[in-house]
């Protein structure tokens, strides 16, 4: 086969994917990679990130819940919690990874997709477990550079159209190299797709080390390269020459007896498949191969994508509402506190738009600080009231009364609600305010889109609007004593 010279070179292939291909993936990587960056960040803006897209947030979560990634095994309810218990980065890799993983299982040649996630997966598992062996600290950051290596290789099985068409053709003829195969006919080997995507996302510089650095060395990238050579070794077989080979490279790098680095990867591969399976990729899961000798129990079915929170969970709301003490107690932040409690009442409540507004220093505006849900980004943009002191109007009402309002089709009728709905465009909805016995400084609004509320849901939102304001109250407390 000659090369096809019409074919797309790298830059443009690196521009397809990046631009056209994968916007929802390339949007989360630019506002995670904004967050990552910022020290002065907090994990308020990052739980924010992870809770506007709904099967990414359940997908954290359980994964934070794993005993793979939670050494601790504290119980995490919600995104704040886990930022707490696993770490601000880890969370974010999470987040980026579970985003990419999602991108990438929407179509294409699907065996070769779920091949390369398997790989990936089997790398990651393997490299982890390998930098921890050595007793060093970067187990997330390894595991995360791992599974991003070949993100070249999947984009192209799942974007490349003609070409992934005639490259499959290719390689099933035989007689040539996966790499001599792409270069035939591409003009370039799909790494240098991997290390062009891993720059133009900023996929972090241990994946591109890994990449583009010195096999020889020993720091964290080699167990990279190692996870790799492990989890291709595998796919000859676990007796074959080249796992063999492979498995003395890894009891040389983490200087243990053979013996030990053979039972410790082949229960890394079982684990493999159940990681696989917890990032919703349960496919590739199935084909990571397993040694004969340990029976692996079936990786359990992926999950399907949750569907937008409908209905109060009292016993989530419980966790939260603890969660909440206890980090006002602890002085978290406010602007943290106030991310969980909208949290809190977008799933333990199960309201489809929460708003947190705040008023400005000068106590003459209210600004929506804090959206969670679909279309909540938008509404909180309009979330914009002057404070007019009209006894009348729900919102300044409930600044200056301290009492919430339950706005429904009997309020509506009522003047006062006129300003409200021109923002919300919903005819029921609850604002509660929160703040100092004297003075509040902010309120919560929450609806279900149009839906019905009910009274259970209203009790739920004045909880966690007293949390609030507990945690508010505290602060100034604290501030005035020093």
């Amino acid at each position: 086969m000659t090369p096809n010279t019409n074919t797309p070179d790298l830059a443009d292939w690196i521009g397809r994917i990046s631009g056209r291909e994968m916007p929802v993936f390339a949007h989360t990587v630019a506002a995670l990679r904004r967050i990552v960056g910022d020290e002065r960040a907090s994990a308020s803006v990052l739980a924010q990130v992870i809770l506007k897209d709904v099967p990414m947030t359940t997908k954290v979560l359980r994964l934070a819940n794993s005993a793979f990634f939670n050494q601790s095994h504290q119980g995490v309810s919600t995104v704040s919690r886990a930022i707490v218990v696993l770490g601000f980065d880890p969370v974010a890799q999470l987040a980026l990874s579970v985003s990419l993983i999602d991108s990438l299982l929407a179509g294409g040649l699907r065996s070769r997709i779920h091949a390369e996630m398997a790989r990936s997966f089997h790398a990651a598992v393997q490299a982890r477990w390998a930098i921890r062996r050595r007793g060093e600290q970067h187990g997330e950051e390894v595991f995360i550079a791992a599974l991003l290596s070949r993100v070249g290789e999947m984009a192209f099985w799942c974007f490349g159209g003609e070409q992934a068409q005639a490259l499959d053709r290719c390689l099933g003829q035989g007689g040539m190299r996966e790499e001599e195969a792409q270069q035939v006919v591409l003009g370039f080997p799909l790494r240098h797709l991997s290390v062009g995507l891993v720059r133009e996302w900023r996929l972090g510089s241990l994946a591109a080390a890994a990449l583009e650095g010195d096999v020889r060395s020993r720091g964290p990238e080699r167990a990279v390269v190692l996870g790799h050579r492990l989890a291709r070794a595998a796919e000859d077989g676990w007796d074959s020459q080249t796992a063999r080979r492979t498995m003395r490279e890894a009891a040389d790098y983490l200087d243990l007896p053979l013996n030990v680095v053979h039972a410790e990867v082949l229960a890394n591969a079982a684990e493999a498949a159940r990681i696989a399976a917890s990032f919703g990729a349960a496919e590739a899961g199935r084909i990571i191969p397993q040694g004969a000798q340990r029976p692996v129990e079936a990786a359990p079915p992926a999950a399907p994508p949750p569907a937008l929170p409908t209905a109060p969970d009292a016993t989530l709301q419980l966790r939260i509402l603890q969660d909440l003490a206890a980090m006002t107690l602890g002085r978290t932040p406010i602007a943290d506190i106030l991310q969980l409690v909208a949290e809190g009442v977008f799933r333990g409540v199960g309201c489809d738009r929460v708003i947190v507004a705040l008023l400005s220093p000068d106590r003459l505006h209210l600004h929506g600080k804090t959206a969670l849900g679909s279309g909540a980004e938008a509404l909180c943009a309009r979330f914009d009231f002057e404070m007019e002191g009209d006894p009348d109007d729900v919102v300044d009402a409930a600044i200056d009364s301290a009492q919430g309002c339950w706005v429904n089709a009997a309020r509506v009728e009522q003047p006062g609600t006129e300003r409200l709905q021109q923002v919300t465009a919903c005819d029921e909805g609850f604002v509660v305010p929160f703040g100092t016995a004297s003075r509040q400084i902010g309120l919560l609004y929450a609806d279900r889109n149009g839906r019905p509320l009910d009274a259970e849901s209203w009790r739920a939102v004045q909880h966690f609007a007293l949390q609030a304001s507990l945690a508010v109250a505290l602060s100034v407390a604290d501030s005035g004593a020093n």
